[in-house]
């Protein structure tokens, strides 16, 4: 329910776009960034690795604050706080003289990151009606995959701009929207209820939802495992393949703009057909999808290949962000939503970790694409049984 004399549906989901925007454009800046980071700042693809998780280790700490702190004092204020709080660390990060200070920078941009998500989640899910509920998130969150495209179009057609610049727009254009977000944003939180302050594990685990809780969280782990591998390391792996930097670039380009209309087409057949089927289908699709990229060799293959496992992936993990906040009761849907964005970025933290440690072991681009699909296999098997054991709430 939209209280204040403040911006209406329309406007809130543009707002919460521009939002998501801004976190892609981070995430994929630093992606695309780490050719010309790590020289410059003497790193090797084990830091990098760890520089890239940074952000998701702080994601999972301010996914857990910010779901819980949301409930309780409102999604406006904490969404505020959250996107400053990005856009100022995104500026640090900007000026990091070395791997220490690039760390703490990142850690504390995730942090923000965290804050920002489940609120968006659950703004989405009490603005939209039932049967827009899905299409309404996945529109929210094409924003995502919209600010990572535009990084790899300014890294396209600029390839000589220094990296710094590159954080120090995805850090000034938060700052700038907070203050819009403050005053324009209407408050969606429902009445709090203040016994759900001291139940929010019956609210989680009770009432027969131990087991759907526990799959929502796997599946988020799993599929984030993929994804983040992707966001951070697919320019890297493809320029090991033997193409140039610019390749790689166009191939994070197409990765953003087929996830775009993967998560539009996907958050439409969800609405109307449920998620378990199209989300098993869509998992047994990219890890066809992952090994035959391994395989790949010439442009054109790989730019349709990360195509077609962004359309999946993405589309996959945004349709997950319009079932997670429903499967709980109302009063305490964006902690759990935040929870499922706090364990699942486990994955996050472990897909840019794992791509640095195995290339620096010796792995082979090809050989770390394929070991995604055992990945996302297993994701898909346990999207399947969630079909079967959670129960959606629309009230």
């Amino acid at each position: 329910m939209l209280r204040g004399a403040r911006a209406g549906p329309g406007l809130v989901v543009v707002i919460c776009f521009l939002i998501a925007a801004l976190e892609g454009y981070d995430i994929q800046a630093f992606g695309v960034s780490a050719p010309k980071l790590a020289p410059e700042l003497g790193l090797n693809p084990g830091q990098v690795g760890w520089a890239a998780s940074a952000a998701m280790i702080g994601l999972v700490f301010g996914a857990f604050g910010g779901g819980w702190l949301s409930d309780r004092i409102g999604r406006r204020p904490v969404l505020t706080v959250s996107v400053a709080l990005f856009g100022v660390f995104s500026v640090v990060s900007a000026y990091a003289p070395n791997y220490e200070m690039l760390l703490l920078a990142r850690l504390a941009t995730g942090v923000g990151f965290g804050g920002a998500m489940p609120n968006l989640m659950a703004v989405a899910t009490e603005i939209s009606p039932p049967h827009r509920r899905a299409a309404t998130v996945t529109t929210m969150f094409c924003g995502l995959p919209a600010g990572g495209a535009a990084v790899a179009l300014i890294a396209r057609f600029a390839p000589d701009l220094d990296w710094r610049t590159l954080f120090l727009i995805g850090g000034v254009a938060p700052i700038l929207l907070a203050p819009v977000i403050h005053l324009l944003l209407p408050e969606t939180r429902p009445a709090h209820d203040p016994a759900a302050d001291h139940r929010l594990g019956a609210a989680l685990f009770g009432e027969g939802r131990l087991a759907a809780t526990l799959l929502l969280w796997l599946v988020f782990m799993l599929t984030l495992v993929v994804l983040y591998l992707m966001l951070n390391w697919l320019p890297s792996l493809v320029i090991a393949k033997g193409l140039t930097p610019q390749d790689g670039s166009a191939a994070s380009l197409s990765f953003n703009l087929a996830s775009i209309v993967g998560a539009l087409l996907l958050g439409f057949v969800v609405d109307r057909a449920g998620y378990r089927w199209p989300l098993t289908v869509t998992y047994a699709l990219l890890a066809g999808v992952m090994l035959l990229l391994a395989q790949a060799t010439g442009l054109g293959p790989v730019l349709l290949l990360a195509g077609l496992a962004g359309f999946l992936v993405l589309g996959a993990q945004y349709a997950l962000y319009a079932v997670a906040p429903v499967l709980y009761p109302p009063h305490v849907r964006a902690a759990g939503g935040g929870a499922a964005i706090g364990v699942g970025r486990f994955g996050s933290i472990a897909g840019p970790l794992l791509a640095g440690e195995l290339r620096q072991i010796g792995w082979s681009a090809g050989e770390v694409f394929a070991l995604m699909a055992p990945v996302v296999l297993a994701a898909g098997a346990a999207c399947l049984a969630l079909g079967f054991l959670g129960r959606t709430r629309d009230d």
